[in-house]
C-alpha cells in the first residue's frame, strides 16, 4: 500500500500526539494542540496534514495560514514556534507530505511556503534566512554539576539571586506572567500577544504548559516563565520582567530555579529556544554555556520574490518601534493582539 496524505479529523488526535511523542524528528511544535490554539487564539486556517499507510501515521505537517495585508499571505510550519517543518518516519512519507504541502501552497496563492526545520533543511536549494538559532544542552541527573557547569560569572550572579532574597513559584493561570510579560514587550518596542492566547496554551497542554514565577525579597511580582515540556526535554519560551529585575538578578536566578527543577523531576535536555543572532538574549544564552545550533528556515517563493522581514531587526521597522515604545500601555494592549496575529 502506498502513503496517502490527507487533512487531520479531530478524532485523529491521539493517533497523531502518539506519532509525535515517538518519532525522534518531532518537536512539541508538531503537537496536534497547536490546531486549535491557532485558531482560537488568532483565527487563522489551518492545514495539519498526516502522512498514513493503511491506517497507521507515518508522518505529520502543521500548517497554518496567515493573510495580513501588512506582513503578506503565507503558509508556514509553524507560526508562532520556532520549529516546525515535516516529521517522519519514512522517506516516502516526507516526499508525500513535502509534495501536498507545494501544491496547496500554489492552490492557495500563497506568496511564500516556510518550513522552520531544526536539525536539517528539507531543502537545501530553497531560499533561507541564517538569523535564527537554537540553544539546547544536556542536563546532568545531578543538581549540582548543571549549577557548576554555567560558567564562572553567570554562575556569581544565580548566586547574587539567591543572596537578594529571591523566590520562585508556580503560578496557576497567567495573570502575573501576563503582567510582566506585557511590560517587558512594550520596553522593547513590540506589540504583546493576548492574554488568551497564554490562558490557550495552558488549557490545551495542561500540565506540559507550566508558568514560574519570581518574586523580590518583599514578594513583588518582578519576573516570569512560560514553559512547556516534552518527552524529556523542558522549554522556557515566553519570559517577562520588570525593570527592577536586572538589578536583582532575577532573570538568571529565574532559568537556575527552572533548570533546578526540571532536572529533579529527571528532565535530560533544556532547550533555551531561539535568539537572533547578535541581540542580548544570543548573548545571555552563551554566556550560560549554551552553544548556538543554526535554525533551518527555508522557503518555497511561490507569489513572493523576495524573503519576508517580519522581525524588529529590520531597518523599515525602527521608527514604529520608538513610537510604539512611547504609547500609553492601555493603547498597546489594545492595538497589540491586532497587530502580532499576522506576524507568526
Amino acid at each position: 500500500m502506498s502513503v496517502v496524505v490527507r487533512a487531520a479529523r479531530p478524532q485523529d488526535a491521539a493517533a497523531w500526539d502518539a506519532f509525535v511523542l515517538a518519532e525522534p524528528s518531532a518537536t512539541f511544535f508538531h503537537r496536534i494542540g497547536w490546531k486549535e490554539v491557532l485558531e482560537r487564539a488568532f483565527g487563522h486556517r489551518t492545514h495539519f496534514l498526516l502522512a498514513e499507510r493503511e491506517g497507521r501515521i507515518e508522518g505529520v505537517l502543521p500548517l497554518a495560514e496567515i493573510r495580513s495585508r501588512l506582513f503578506g499571505h503565507s503558509l508556514i510550519s509553524t507560526p508562532f514556534c520556532v520549529y516546525g517543518g515535516i516529521a517522519a518516519a519514512t522517506s516516502e512519507a516526507r516526499a508525500a507530505l513535502d509534495q501536498h504541502a507545494q501544491a496547496l501552497a500554489v492552490e492557495l496563492g500563497v506568496g511564500h511556503l516556510e518550513y522552520r526545520d531544526r536539525d536539517a533543511p528539507a531543502h537545501a536549494d530553497w531560499p533561507s534566512t541564517d538569523l535564527y538559532v537554537t540553544f539546547r544542552k544536556a542536563l546532568d541527573p545531578d543538581v549540582e554539576k548543571n549549577m557548576l557547569a554555567i560558567p564562572r560569572k553567570q554562575r556569581a550572579m544565580v548566586r547574587k539571586g539567591i543572596k537578594n532574597g529571591l523566590s520562585a513559584e508556580l503560578e496557576d493561570g497567567v495573570e502575573g506572567f501576563y503582567k510582566v510579560f506585557a511590560d517587558n514587550v512594550h520596553r522593547h518596542g513590540t506589540p504583546a500577544l493576548p492574554k488568551r492566547f497564554f490562558a490557550l496554551l495552558q488549557e490545551v497542554f495542561g500540565s506540559d504548559c507550566e508558568v514560574q514565577l519570581v518574586r523580590g525579597p518583599g514578594g513583588e511580582l518582578i519576573s516570569g516563565v512560560l514553559s512547556f515540556y516534552f518527552r524529556d526535554e523542558i522549554l522556557p519560551y515566553y519570559a517577562g520582567d520588570t525593570e527592577a529585575a536586572r538589578g536583582l538578578a532575577a532573570n538568571d536566578f529565574k532559568y537556575w530555579e527552572l533548570m533546578r527543577r526540571a532536572c529533579e523531576r529527571g528532565i535530560r535536555v533544556f532547550d533555551y529556544g531561539r535568539s537572533k543572532v547578535g541581540t542580548g538574549p544570543y548573548d545571555f544564552k552563551r554566556n550560560w554555556g549554551f552553544e548556538p545550533q543554526p535554525l533551518h528556515y527555508g522557503y518555497k517563493l511561490v507569489k513572493a520574490r523576495t524573503l519576508p522581514e517580519n522581525n524588529p531587526n529590520n531597518p523599515k521597522y525602527r521608527l514604529f518601534i520608538q513610537a510604539w515604545q512611547r504609547l500609553p500601555r492601555s493603547v498597546v494592549n489594545f492595538l497589540g493582539p491586532y497587530i502580532v496575529r499576522n506576524l507568526g
